[in-house]
């Protein structure tokens, strides 16, 4: 987490961070409160001033740890080494308290104060770790009252859900400060590329277009020249007006990665939104239909022009890529596979295969080429 939002970058999770700091302060107080009360009563009032001074101490040194804007100033080590101190120190109230403050209930030594710990967990390692934080302090609780009573468990219950709240926030702010970074990120590459999209309209894309225009008009080579400007031309809008293809936790939009390959014989269509996968099914989703488009340029001839249809249905997204080509002639790929020419096998059914979806091939001489690829999205 400390690198996700850098080692100087201010933790999300701050606020909580300073609400356990204060919390350990007025329990702190009201320990004090209680040794004082109780002084008399105890069976060893030095050792309940040793202790009190001791958790004076450590409740200095965490706030100067917590206090840090930096998460990774938080240690890991230090958070479990403060519920280890805090359950130490509870577990010195049965050489302080007598026999009758244990009857009545009394107040540990501690009291309260323990209850920092589990919040100092949550808020470092999330709620799963200020639920443990708070049972082991609960256990400790039960051994410092030397039994498992109805005021052990509900303390118990009290530190649990305490260390579970705040960690289950903390984890959310974490969450919801990565998701504004990355639309933060998204905004300025998109204003980047609206710039450049802009330069590169005052000066490329004219000159090609012009490129184009004249090499059509004067024919012969120039109008091959033409035919390649134009190419490019269309290739370079495209890339211009499609967004990045973004990566966010492992995952790729796949919209963005498709749109990259249309051309003036390759038109895509996709949903207006990203379609966002992981990033290896995203790579082998963008080979296979390169693949299919390089069938295309082969097999199809050079007037033959292609669509590719990306479609997000839920649970699984299906890309279709059809031609209007002269189509595949009945058994031609059954030749092929035993002849022992696997390309289409291997490159696309494979690929599709090992990620757990279907291809299915619909063609007929004199009706073109359609693919129809399904994938699920995990």
């Amino acid at each position: 987490m400390s690198r996700r939002f850098g080692p100087t970058a201010r933790e999300p999770a701050t606020p909580l961070w300073w609400g356990t700091i204060g919390l350990r302060v007025l329990t702190l107080l009201f320990a004090f409160g209680a040794v004082i009360v109780h002084r008399a009563d105890y069976e060893r009032p030095w050792l309940a001033w040793t202790v009190l001074g001791a958790m004076t101490l450590w409740t200095v040194a965490t706030a100067l740890v917590y206090a840090r804007e930096a998460l990774r100033w938080r240690w890991r080590w230090f958070v479990l080494a403060d519920v280890a101190v805090t359950c130490l120190l509870m577990l010195t109230s049965p050489w302080i308290l007598t026999d009758e403050q244990n009857a009545a209930v009394a107040p540990l030594i501690t009291t309260v104060w323990v209850a920092g710990a589990p919040v100092a967990a949550g808020t470092r390692f999330g709620g799963v770790g200020g639920v443990v934080a708070g049972l082991v302090v609960a256990a400790a609780t039960g051994v410092a009252r030397e039994g498992f009573t109805l005021d052990v468990a509900r303390d118990g219950v009290l530190l649990v859900a305490s260390g579970l709240l705040i960690g289950m926030s903390a984890s959310t702010a974490r969450k919801s400060a990565a998701v504004l970074a990355e639309a933060l990120r998204t905004e300025a590459a998109n204003a980047e590329r609206e710039r450049l999209a802009r330069d590169i309209h005052d000066s490329v894309l004219q000159v090609l277009a012009r490129v184009r225009r004249r090499g059509a008009e004067l024919g012969g080579e120039a109008a091959e020249l033409a035919e390649l400007a134009g190419e490019q031309e269309i290739a370079l809008r495209a890339l211009v007006s499609t967004g990045p293809v973004r990566h966010v936790a492992g995952e790729t939009d796949l919209r963005a990665a498709l749109q990259l390959l249309g051309s003036s014989k390759v038109q895509v269509a996709a949903p207006a939104g990203e379609v966002a996968l992981p990033s290896r099914t995203t790579d082998e989703l963008v080979a296979v239909v390169r693949e299919a488009l390089s069938n295309v340029d082969k097999h199809a001839g050079p007037a033959a022009k292609a669509w590719v249809l990306l479609e997000d249905v839920g649970g699984e997204v299906v890309v279709t890529v059809r031609d209007d080509g002269p189509g595949i002639p009945e058994g031609r790929l059954a030749d092929a596979e035993s002849e022992g020419r696997l390309g289409v096998v291997r490159s696309m059914r494979g690929r599709v295969a090992d990620l757990g979806g279907t291809i299915s091939l619909d063609t007929a001489p004199g009706r073109g080429t359609e693919w129809e690829i399904r994938v699920p999205r995990t």
